[in-house]
């Protein structure tokens, strides 16, 4: 007894000299009443001896809108990943790259690079439920690959929605019978000598597609080169216009109304798929078509520039690096199951990449077939495919009218998918960094349709009457030329720029993030890739750890911390059983 009153007594002792000095906690001092070791109350305390921990009151967190279920978060990845580049540029590359052997590097990409990187941001986004820039307080380090993103998200949108545009035109092109393109048409009789479009005359000629592709829709004529842009071309400004509206009017309540329309978005285009597919093989010449498309050069699979050319659709086509992904993910709930998504998405999107070749070359043979060419001789590359060839071809099939809306309007919903990815991955962003925004739906709608409007100032830059967007499109195949006119250095230089604007970000950012810490260099280094304790402060409203507090990062005041006679009684029966 008398060794454990002793022990009483020193820890007494020990109390009143606590009490005396203050508690140093995050920088902070604090004042001690008896002992300030961060001791609580056991449940067993009287009530009316027992105080409440006074500790600061959590910050106040917005909740996060979710996905109302995991089709739509499927969908809306789908719709994301599958867009204009699976319909104009993999069947092209298969083509260019060996035919069906450019599918054995391609899928080799897909699942060295491809699968690993869309699997990493898709389980960032949702761990951290953060966007693009507010998601790397985990490593503070890397915020500028966040900034990177979000400035490949702006130029992807700048451009996108043009091609939308493009695609628009042609639609709303589409309801005149005949066609506007077609041979049919009263405006090309000169053309198109006695009607035919295998007609010898017509060698060596412009087709009347393309006349209507760069004097109808880009208006090339009209202009000498970068130098002399000439004026707004007024339908595609509308047409422009109507594409942002659209995107506004859609993305308007978030993740709850875009996440709906994805259902008809994202399954509509694989209906008119099947039906192209079906429909082309019942053309006579759609044979020597898939076969042009398919047949391996195996010798192709020794040059460097077929495996580069898969590594790139892989990026272009999952859309990794932007963004989108990271942002989609960040409003699942925390016990998604990313890999099952992961799976299903990248499979699924390079599976519409080939599948989508057959509806292509099907009907470019039947197109060579008539017109009494090889097949080579109609496919182009990039929008040629999309905005020539594939007219002409829509032109020469029974009842072209109905096939040709069909045809666009995919196109325009596989555009808009992907723009709304790309949008997401913005206005998460900012809305991460004004969480205010996500508060007040007024403020939330008028920074969205600011943000549309500016981008749709922007984007009339790209539909005068030189191609700026067109150059963008085509600056992989060097050299930059259209028909005759070969575009000067600094036209390349502008994009090159452009590119190194978005790259330049994450050096930037690191020196930022470095120079933010105190200490010798090594120390500031590892404090900037250390995770900061607020970086999973979205996450407070998950079901799955509801339980979990987020400390802040600092003791914003100094507290006090009363301690009964039964905290004294069992800290001297555990110092009397460690004797």
């Amino acid at each position: 007894m008398q060794d454990k009153s002793g022990k009483g007594a020193a820890v007494g002792g020990d109390a009143a000299a606590a009490a005396q000095n203050p508690v140093h906690l995050n920088g902070h001092s604090t004042p001690s009443n008896g002992y300030s070791q961060g001791i609580t109350p056991t449940p067993q305390q009287p009530s009316d001896s027992s105080a409440p921990f006074p500790g600061p009151p959590p910050a106040a967190v917005v909740e996060r809108d979710q996905w109302g279920g995991k089709y739509e978060f499927l969908l809306s990845c789908i719709g994301y990943c599958v867009g204009l580049g699976n319909v104009w540029r993999f069947p092209y590359l298969c083509y260019r790259n060996g035919g069906g052997v450019f599918l054995i590097p391609y899928f080799i990409m897909l699942f060295v690079t491809g699968v690993p990187l869309f699997l990493m941001e898709l389980s960032l986004g949702q761990y951290g439920s953060a966007g693009p820039i507010m998601v790397w307080k985990c490593c503070p380090l890397l915020k500028g690959i966040g900034i990177g993103m979000l400035c490949v998200s702006t130029l992807v949108c700048l451009y996108y929605n043009v091609i939308i545009a493009w695609t628009f035109y042609y639609l709303g092109s589409s309801f005149q019978s005949p066609l506007p393109w077609s041979c049919d048409a009263l405006s090309n009789a000169l053309i198109c000598g006695n009607g035919t479009v295998g007609n010898s005359s017509m060698e060596g000629r412009h087709s009347p597609t393309e006349i209507f592709w760069n004097e109808k829709v880009l208006g090339v004529v009209n202009s000498e080169g970068l130098h002399d842009p000439g004026p707004v071309r007024w339908p595609l400004a509308l047409c422009l216009l109507a594409a942002w509206i659209i995107i506004f009017l859609c993305m308007l309540k978030g993740i709850r109304s875009s996440g709906k329309v994805v259902y008809v978005t994202a399954t509509f285009p694989y209906f008119v798929l099947i039906v192209l597919i079906i429909r082309g093989a019942t053309l006579e010449g759609s044979l020597q078509g898939v076969a042009f498309y398919l047949t391996p050069d195996w010798s192709r699979l020794a040059n460097a520039q077929v495996w580069n050319d898969a590594a790139s659709q892989i990026f272009y086509s999952l859309g990794i690096g932007v963004g989108g992904l990271l942002s989609m993910a960040s409003y699942n709930k925390f016990d998604n199951n990313v890999i099952r998504d992961t799976i299903v998405i990248t499979v699924g999107n390079c599976s519409t990449s080939f599948f989508a070749g057959f509806a292509i070359f099907s009907i470019l043979g039947h197109m060579a077939w008539r017109k009494g060419v090889p097949v080579g001789k109609v496919a182009d590359t990039g929008p040629g495919l999309a905005f020539v060839a594939y007219p002409e071809a829509l032109a020469l099939l029974p009842g072209s009218v109905f096939w040709s809306i069909m045809f666009f309007l995919m196109l325009f919903m596989l555009g808009v998918d992907t723009l709304f990815g790309n949008m997401e991955g913005i206005t998460t962003a900012v809305l991460d960094e004004f969480p205010n925004l996500r508060r007040n739906t007024f403020h939330k709608a008028l920074f969205l349709g600011t943000l549309c409007f500016v981008f749709y100032l922007m984007g009339l830059l790209l539909v005068t009457d030189f191609i700026l967007i067109y150059i963008f499109l085509e600056m992989y195949n060097t050299p930059l030329q259209y028909g005759s006119y070969v575009y000067p250095r600094w036209g390349k230089g502008l994009g090159v720029c452009m590119g190194a604007t978005c790259c330049l970000q994450i050096p930037i950012w690191a020196i930022v993030a470095i120079s933010r810490e105190t200490g010798s260099l090594k120390e500031r280094f590892k404090k900037s890739i250390r995770p900061l304790n607020s970086w999973r402060v979205n996450n407070s409203n998950r079901a799955a750890i509801s339980e979990e507090q987020v400390e802040p990062e600092q003791v914003e005041a100094p507290y006090t911390v009363t301690l009964t006679d039964m905290d004294f009684t069992a800290m001297t029966w555990e110092m009397g059983s460690d004797a």
